[in-house]
Order: C-alpha cells, then structure tokens, then sequence
C-alpha cells in the first residue's frame, strides 16, 4: 500500500509543472487525496488541494486558488497537480497524501484529518 509522487523539478518562475500522485494497494475511491508541501526550513506541510472520494469536488488553499488545478484519472489510480504561474514561494517538497477527513481550514491552508498514507514527496524548485 503506497502513493508515489513525481514529476517535480527545477522550473523558472512563472513557468509550470504538472505532478502525479499513483497510489497502489489501495482505491482511490475510499478516500479523499491532498497535495501538500513542506517549504525549506519548515516543519509543518501545508495543506494545499484536496479532492474529494464522494463526488470528486475540489477544495484549494487561497495561495494556490487560481494557479493550481488538483484532478483525478480512477483508471489510473492516478491524482494530478497541474501547477501554473509558479512563484519562488511555491519552492518545497510537495507530497500527496489519502485521508478519511473531514476537511478543514487553519491559518489558510487545508487540514484532511485521519491520513491512512502519506507518499515520499517530490522536490519542486522554482529559481526566480
């Protein structure tokens, strides 16, 4: 049972990545699935975008609303996270995670309570 995160890399600011979260051992449909990201020096990750298990409806931390769009391919098993117009402030390691909920809001960013798993992370580093 595991997610595993790609697709991050350096990128120039204003520019786009698009990360993929694939989970195995498990459905997708039992559980709601975030992007989160742990910012340099940091302790805490910051919950970013969620989708839900129930009807795939989309939740976004204000920081990201607009820029980044979090969708899901159950064919694959397969969570996306197309990120636009990224900032040097976007910089971290952003991992995706599946939770049972409920989803809340702290301090701006997304809380998803009763995480079942979390993936390794992907680094995403954008040069300004």
């Amino acid at each position: 049972v595991q997610l595993v995160e790609s697709g991050g890399g350096l990128v120039q600011s204003g520019g786009s990545l698009t990360l993929s979260c694939a989970a195995s051992g498990f459905s997708f449909d039992d559980f709601h699935i975030g992007w989160f990201r742990q910012a340099p020096g940091k302790e805490g990750r910051e919950g970013l975008a969620i989708i839900t298990s129930s009807d795939g409806s989309t939740t976004y931390a204000d920081s990201v609303k607009g820029r980044f769009t979090i969708s899901s391919d159950t064919s694959k098993n397969t969570i996306y996270l197309k990120m636009n117009n990224l900032k040097a402030e976007d910089t971290g390691v952003y991992y995706c995670a599946a939770g049972r909920g409920p989803i809340t809001v702290a301090d701006r960013w997304l809380i998803l309570e009763d995480i079942y798993r979390w993936g390794r992370g992907t680094q995403v580093t954008v040069s300004s």
